[in-house]
């Protein structure tokens, strides 16, 4: 039995099945993202859970490490959330009143701007976001227990192909 005999999923037989049916079509497609469509509700079960063990929220996690990356002192405009995070305008008014609410980020005003406002993360949301990170890593990590090095770099190219047209 060869390495993809032994390798065997569901989308194996997923693919099997169409193909008896309909021999005449290229299946590719469904055995590249049907897997990577599988693969995406495990990563998102396991974001859940490891942000569920931080205390926070996905939306929340998105917020405030969006702030974490813009480095110290960790504030960004609500226009730069808007676009770290997709989302939209009320959106995103509702997201920082409830992150503010929970002490995780602070409003401030904008020196450069007389009417604007900055988004500042807290000691208490920087070490929220902090821990939240840490459990995804792990939990990411877990994902993928039977790839080396070499694999993660091959895989991460080859997902990083498949994404740039939409880039």
């Amino acid at each position: 039995m060869g390495y993809a005999a032994s390798m065997r999923d569901e989308v194996d037989e997923l693919v099997e099945a169409w193909a008896r049916e309909r021999a005449d079509l290229d299946l590719t497609p469904v055995e590249v993202f049907s897997r990577i469509g599988r693969l995406s509700r495990h990563l998102d079960l396991a974001r859940k859970d490891a942000f569920a063990a931080s205390g926070v929220e996905s939306w929340e996690f998105d917020v405030l490490a969006a702030l974490r990356r813009a480095g110290a002192p960790y504030e960004l405009s609500p226009g730069r959330l808007l676009r770290e995070t997709l989302v939209t305008s009320g959106t995103m008014t509702n997201r920082v009143d409830r992150l503010t609410t929970r002490g995780l980020v602070e409003r401030l005003p904008d020196p450069n701007d007389r009417r604007g406002v900055l988004v500042r993360l807290t000691p208490e949301g920087k070490s929220t976001v902090d821990a939240a990170f840490e459990a995804l890593l792990d939990a990411e990590r877990a994902l993928m227990p039977d790839l080396d090095a070499d694999d993660r770099d091959q895989l991460a190219t080859l997902l990083r192909r498949l994404l740039e047209p939409f880039s």
